[in-house]
């Protein structure tokens, strides 16, 4: 079903029987190499990549980010922020439309790193002026069809009235956020159609603001599922404006990803789930320990791919347990055997764990926490009660 995985031998721990699994198991050389691979995508500009972190988690994975020049970021939660602010970001956006206390907040993180430059969204003229005097920039949300958050592109009027209402504010405009993850249900041909006469309508959204007498810094386009057809979209080249593209999943892949992007971009997974075969209730079914706290099941059934092991099917879990599918003829893994599992969808699984065991050269070299997993408390100046 997830074309182009690799065998399991690539991922096998010499010292798989140490884990205490379910086990979240992150590949830093193979992050280095995916990081590598999406610079050259951009053409060797780490700087065109607006890197969304909900995928990376990890504050070393963010780091590493930073180091291939991958310095302006995107974020959901203000935990996110907080953890990209640290682990060496120049720019990170907050591309939620934050309200309430949450405002407040994504200030006190701003004031507390005033080496970052520290961005939101909004999408209503309105909500400009609870940014004003916070210390934090405002993109205007740009609605391309998914229905989501944003102004719809067929508004220009009260795109260019929400851009006015910014600067009126005396808020810095950082630019317009336009994110297309609903070409992921289309056919390729289709979606690439699709996404560039949304990148048209994107440019006339620019041309309006600009005529306006607005400059715009930048737009942002494109998770992993659209990223393809930004990276072929031509209009974007030869403008005032910076382009970024925002795609985090890539940094880890997925099976998902793995059969949508190209393979000759030569991404490869770097994050699996070691579980352990626990049972054999029945003839052709086994069972492991990663059920959808484990195995996130957002994208639905088969939750992920089995490594090496392409005849085997995983069913639908249940919250500790999946079950999988032994087709006749195949030998059934034993009881205690680990298994090597790719998520389908990769960013709410690592959002599961507290740990990620980071391997190197076919080892555990380091158990690290996942930094930027869950939120941070909801009445920050309260004791919390362990």
């Amino acid at each position: 079903m997830f074309p182009g995985l690799p065998f399991a031998d690539a991922y096998r721990l010499a010292d798989e029987h140490r884990l205490l699994t379910p086990a979240l198991l992150v590949y830093p050389d193979i992050v280095r190499s995916n990081i590598d691979a999406v610079v050259r995508l951009l053409g060797g500009d780490a700087g065109r990549w607006r890197a969304h972190v909900k995928s990376a988690k990890l504050r070393s994975v963010m780091a590493q980010l930073a180091s291939a020049g991958v310095t302006h970021l995107k974020c959901a939660t203000t935990l996110e922020l907080r953890v990209a602010c640290e682990a060496g970001a120049a720019d990170v956006l907050l591309a939620y439309p934050a309200v309430g206390p949450k405002v407040e907040r994504v200030a006190a993180l701003a004031a507390a790193f005033p080496a970052v430059s520290v961005s939101a969204l909004v999408d209503t003229p309105q909500a400009a002026s609870m940014w004003s005097g916070k210390g934090v920039g405002l993109f205007v949300d740009v609605n391309p069809g998914m229905d989501r958050t944003g102004i719809p592109d067929d508004d220009a009027e009260r795109i260019l009235a929400a851009v006015r209402a910014v600067v009126a504010a005396g808020v810095r405009f950082g630019g317009v956020h336009y994110y297309d993850g609903h070409m992921a249900s289309a056919p390729a041909a289709e979606a690439a159609a699709s996404a560039h006469r949304g990148y048209d309508r994107l440019l006339e959204i620019v041309d309006t603001i600009e005529a306006a007498g607005v400059s715009v810094p930048e737009i942002i386009t494109a998770g992993t599922p659209a990223f393809p057809w930004t990276l072929s979209y031509r209009g974007f080249a030869g403008r005032t404006f910076v382009h970024r593209a925002s795609p985090g999943t890539v940094v880890y892949l997925d099976a998902t990803s793995a059969g949508q992007l190209p393979r000759a971009w030569g991404l490869q997974p770097a994050v699996v789930v070691a579980a352990t075969v626990v049972s054999h209730p029945a003839p052709g079914r086994v069972t492991c320990d990663a059920g959808h706290k484990t195995v996130s099941a957002d994208a639905g059934v088969p939750t992920c791919a089995v490594l090496g092991r392409p005849d085997l099917e995983p069913l639908a879990p249940s919250e500790e347990h999946l079950p999988i599918a032994v087709p006749e003829g195949s030998e059934p893994p034993r009881i205690g055997e680990v298994l090597y599992l790719v998520p389908r969808h990769v960013c709410p699984t690592v959002n599961n764990f507290d740990h990620a065991v980071l391997v190197r050269e076919g080892r555990a070299s380091l158990v690290e926490r996942v930094a930027a997993r869950g939120r941070e408390a909801p009445l920050a100046e309260q004791r919390i009660e362990n």
